[in-house]
């Protein structure tokens, strides 16, 4: 049942058990996509994908296989810049830590496109792995992907088109968070708003698309299946 609560819980979205469930309709797509039986054993299989799950596990106390041995921003940001670079290496495409704010630049004279995320911060590439799993191919072409943006203390109207533009990729960001079994929270990202923001239903609007997603996988786009399934494999399932 959604809460319609205008502060919702996102840790009831995906139960372990939930979970399992969302791998195996997301495996049987992936099926019906690769008809090839070796291919799929091949993407299962890899080797540095089981050198990954298994440093994966060594996070986690052996007794009971959900609380953090080693939180360190460093650590696991490290594990998932690995995960996205061989997960994802034939499109050409990196994940890498920026210095400042998170930015794309798209891939030019041979090189390959960087999705740069704040400041070594694990969020912030999730985050903006979201946004890259949304953008498609025209506007990974684009600088940010084309991506109308405006700084900490929006007005009204500026926040109402921020928020419209990151359900989805909130909603991406908060799948991926609670499949390596981490809380999500939602952001505004509007801390100097001088305006009344107790009204806004964005975090209710993020939760009803998180368990759209859950409930018909089958609308994820492309890669955000891909980075979802290893993710739920690696991280949710064992």
């Amino acid at each position: 049942m959604i809460s319609p609560a205008v502060n919702p819980d996102f840790s009831n979205l995906l139960s372990a058990i939930d979970a399992e469930v969302l791998l195996k309709h997301l495996q049987e797509l992936e099926n019906n996509r690769i008809k090839n039986p070796d291919d799929r054993l091949m993407v299962e299989k890899s080797e540095p994908l089981e050198q990954l799950s298994i440093q994966w596990q060594r996070f986690f106390t052996s007794q009971t296989k959900n609380i953090l041995v080693d939180d360190s921003e460093q650590a696991i940001t490290n594990w998932l810049i690995k995960l996205f670079n061989t997960l994802f290496a034939n499109q050409q495409v990196i994940l890498v830590r920026g210095d400042s704010e998170p930015e794309y630049f798209p891939a030019n004279n041979n090189q390959p496109a960087r999705i740069e995320f704040a400041h070594g911060f694990f969020q912030s590439a999730l985050h903006e792995l979201s946004h890259w799993c949304i953008a498609g191919e025209r506007r990974r072409q684009l600088a940010d992907f084309g991506y109308w943006y405006a700084a900490d203390g929006r007005s009204e109207a500026q926040q109402q088109s921020f928020e419209r533009v990151e359900i989805k990729p909130q909603a991406l960001e908060c799948l991926f968070t609670l499949a390596c079994r981490r809380p999500f929270q939602v952001s505004q990202d509007n801390l100097f708003a001088d305006f009344d923001t107790s009204s806004s239903t964005f975090a209710h609007d993020v939760y009803l698309q998180v368990a759209e997603y859950i409930a018909k996988p089958c609308t994820l786009p492309r890669d955000a299946k891909t980075l979802l399934t290893t993710l739920l494999r690696i991280c949710s399932t064992r």
